[in-house]
Order: C-alpha cells, then sequence, then structure tokens
C-alpha cells in the first residue's frame, strides 16, 4: 500500500508495514476457591488489522506486473508513434484538437493526483488489428482519486460501459511518470476484477501531468480495440 505521505509531498511515495492483528488476551484460569478468586479484569480491544493494500502492499509496481505488461510499458513509445501514425491518415483533425492529451511527450514535472473527483474521458488511437476505427473519443464520464486510510492512492472511473481501478504507483528514476497497475470492469458488472485475476481485463499504463489540474493516462498496446488508449481525467 502506498503511504499517505503521498497526500503530503508529491515527491514521496512509500509503504506501510503490514502486520498481524494482536490477539486477545488469554482469561486467567479459574481459582479452585471461587471466594478467593481474583477480580476478572476486562479484555483489551484487539489491535485492528493492518489493512494489506489492493495489490498486496508494496509501493513496487514491478512486483505487481507480470512479465507481459513490462513489456507493453517498454514499448510506449512505439504504441504513439504507430498509433498516431495510422489515426493521422484520417482523423489527423480530431488529433490536432485534443491539443496537449495527444502529444507524446507532454509530460510536465511529476506531480501526485490529488484525491477527488474528476472529469474523464477515454481515447482509443490506432486499431489493435488495423481493421478498426483509428480514432474513437468517447464524452467526459466520473473519475476518482481515493487515499485510502492504508495509504493505497486508487483511480477509478465509476462510470462508462468500459470502467478502471488501480492503484498508482511511484516510478523510480522518471521524473515525470507514475505507473498505473490496474483491471477493467464492462457492462453491468457490479465489482472490479483485482489486477490478475483476469489477465484479458489487467491493464499498465503511465500516469502524467500535462497541464494544471489535468492529467492522462495512457495505456500502450491495451488487450481491446487499439493500440494505444488515454484516459484524460481533470478537475
Amino acid at each position: 500500500m502506498i503511504t499517505r505521505a503521498l497526500a503530503a509531498s508529491a515527491a514521496v511515495l512509500a509503504l506501510a508495514a503490514c502486520s498481524e492483528p494482536a490477539s486477545p488476551p488469554e482469561k486467567p484460569a479459574a481459582s479452585a476457591a471461587p471466594e478467593a478468586a481474583a477480580p476478572a479484569q476486562p479484555a483489551e480491544t484487539p489491535a485492528a488489522p493492518v489493512d494489506a493494500g489492493l495489490q498486496g502492499g508494496t509501493d513496487q509496481w514491478k512486483q505487481v506486473a507480470d512479465k507481459q505488461d513490462h513489456d507493453r510499458l517498454a514499448l510506449l513509445q512505439d504504441a504513439w508513434k504507430q498509433a498516431l501514425r495510422e489515426a493521422n491518415h484520417e482523423f489527423g483533425a480530431q488529433i490536432d484538437s485534443l491539443g496537449m492529451v495527444a502529444v507524446p511527450d507532454a509530460a510536465l514535472d511529476k506531480q501526485v493526483p490529488a484525491p477527488g473527483k474528476y472529469r474523464c474521458r477515454t481515447i482509443k488511437i490506432g486499431s489493435m488489428d488495423g481493421a478498426g476505427l483509428a480514432y474513437v473519443a468517447y464524452p467526459f464520464f466520473t473519475c476518482t482519486i481515493e487515499l485510502t486510510p492504508g495509504g493505497d492512492l486508487i483511480l477509478t472511473k465509476t462510470t462508462g460501459s468500459q470502467r478502471t481501478r488501480g492503484l498508482i504507483y511511484p516510478n523510480e528514476g522518471d521524473p515525470k511518470r507514475l505507473v498505473y497497475v490496474g483491471a477493467q470492469a464492462w457492462g453491468e458488472e457490479k465489482e472490479f476484477p483485482n489486477y490478475g485475476q483476469n489477465p484479458e481485463r489487467n491493464q499498465i499504463g503511465v500516469v502524467e501531468r500535462i497541464g494544471a489540474n489535468r492529467w492522462r493516462l495512457v495505456l500502450p498496446w491495451p488487450k481491446q480495440e487499439a493500440k494505444l488508449e488515454i484516459l484524460e481525467f481533470r478537475q
């Protein structure tokens, strides 16, 4: 779990340690002579267990993501190039209208998005198999950033037919990007799958600040429909 120091400092992300719940004290043994028995002491309230976090209590995304998703993230720049090249043939004007959202190197200095509610929209660029649409932009829906008591920083797209939920991780050595590891819920599903529960739903990408209170989640080589998927979110 990513510690709540994340909320206090945009530059520092750490993990709280997991611990087992304290066991309640044993009751004193009954005396053979009831009249001489010591008065019973009230049992102490057991300590609350520390939440292990949404994805196992680590701030290292590389320990959570599988090899396939490691490879996807390593090919981020290739996804940008191929997706934009394909979409620009027919949808150049639409790509230009996105402004910094669709500029590969638009990331500003790394900052952590603050907890709260955001307006968000999904943009899909390039066709996964070359046969589908090379550009699709959806209307704005609702996303949230949540800092849990245990310290996880969670991004959730709460509305729409394709919703996502997962953790935002630090990305050591990168001054501009955080890493997102999550999973999708579809249609009328009420619950989000956990990352790794269903490989087809797994998602990995980078979170970048592209303006004042404006961010994007860039998912390279998603498993459905597109070569590149962007979730723009802003307050």
